[in-house]
């Protein structure tokens, strides 16, 4: 294992500790001053103090948080790890059922802190468990959907996806 994903894997175990004892300031001070934790549930939150005030929201829908990180890999400017989550839920339709679901986080690190913070997973499975009705499901997925289709990382692939097609044709 690298140093870099060495220091990675420390960084993470401090990350999924604050995570589970409702640490705020020991989350929020894994970040760089300016940092972003890119939410996949509550969106973007920068700044220690909104980073801080994002994790106490969590424990409004649930307790009990374990984040168990899996093949960690670092360069040191960047960092992925696959990871599964779970807690206990407080929201009515799933009050005391464990949430599972697992995804994959990319930490942007700068000078030792977390500069971004993103994660991707299927939303689906985690509202499917906490007993949403399929309505409100359709209607949530929808909005991230749509909310995904307008972000600069679906824009740019919708200008490759065009330079990409137009270069098959010439091809055919």
């Amino acid at each position: 294992m690298s140093d870099h994903t060495e220091q990675f894997v420390a960084l993470l175990a401090r990350f999924s500790s604050a995570v589970g004892a409702r640490d705020t300031a020991a989350l929020a001070s894994l970040f760089a001053p300016d940092g972003t934790y890119d939410d996949y549930f509550f969106g973007p939150h920068t700044g220690r103090s909104e980073i801080a005030h994002m994790l106490d929201r969590f424990y409004d829908g649930g307790e009990a948080f374990v984040w168990q990180f899996t093949e960690p890999v670092s360069n040191g400017e960047v960092g992925y790890a696959r990871y599964a989550f779970s807690y206990r839920s407080r929201e009515p339709e799933s009050n005391g059922e464990i949430i599972v679901f697992e995804g994959t986080s990319r930490f942007r690190l700068k000078d030792g802190f977390i500069q971004h913070y993103a994660e991707v997973f299927d939303r689906g499975v985690a509202f499917s468990q906490l007993g949403y009705a399929p309505e409100r499901i359709v209607k949530l997925l929808g909005r991230y959907a749509k909310g995904f289709r307008q972000t600069e990382t679906a824009r740019h692939h919708m200008a490759y996806r065009d330079v990409q097609i137009a270069r098959r044709k010439e091809q055919a």
